[in-house]
């Protein structure tokens, strides 16, 4: 057994460590940041497969950009975790019986004679002038040109559902609409100076107090 196939299983522990934690963390922010190690340790599976340009995308773009997005969108929704929780047991038998379906599918791909992506073996020899991001965009903008837009579009529709769900209607004493702000007056609207007349108040003495004083 090789260092890189030996390297390759820990890398991969870990990747399956941070994917089951960010499904199962009842915190939204710490689900982020097992996210964030997933994409970290996924970045370096890259970097052992010769893949420098993918490996230092996946932690420029996703690491520090789109994981940055999602923990602003996590708080600003203001999601209520125990409503969460409550329907957790309720969709539970749906969501294993997908998980299961997901798993003997994938199971069937790598396991396949005519694929046979589960045999890990030794990395060829690249020349040193080899370009991988040139094949890379070849590739992208040639073969994969349709699953390219699809996935666009799909980000786009994403990014529209955050904003959607960001400017919902709830009611948040903390919230001031800025048109209402703008059209506020600067003379009238903002201080009213209201002269009144000084009042004094007495202090009523009892009467039993008052008997006393005189004897």
């Amino acid at each position: 057994m090789t260092f890189s196939l030996i390297l390759f299983y820990i890398l991969a522990a870990v990747i399956l460590f941070g994917a089951v934690k960010t499904v199962t963390a009842k915190n939204p922010v710490h689900a982020s940041l097992y996210l964030v190690l997933t994409f970290c340790i996924s970045a370096m599976m890259w970097m052992l497969m010769q893949a420098e340009f993918l490996g230092i995308t996946l932690v420029v773009v996703y690491v520090g950009a789109v994981m940055v997005l999602f923990l602003f969108v996590v708080m600003m929704l203001n999601i209520d975790i125990e409503e969460m929780r409550a329907g957790f047991w309720r969709h539970a038998p749906a969501a294993f019986t997908v998980g299961i379906l997901m798993a003997a599918v994938l199971l069937l791909v790598l396991l396949a004679p005519q694929t046979n992506l589960a045999a890990f073996g030794e990395m060829a020899d690249i020349p040193a002038d080899y370009s991988n991001v040139r094949d890379l965009g070849l590739q992208l903008y040639t073969v994969y040109l349709l699953p390219f837009e699809l996935a666009a579009v799909l980000l786009l529709l994403g990014m529209v559902a955050a904003i959607a769900l960001v400017h919902r209607k709830t009611f948040n004493p903390k919230r001031i609409n800025p048109a209402d702000q703008v059209k506020v007056d600067a003379k009238q609207g903002r201080l009213k100076m209201v002269k009144m007349d000084a009042v004094t108040q007495k202090t009523a003495v009892p009467a039993e107090t008052a008997g006393e004083g005189e004897a």
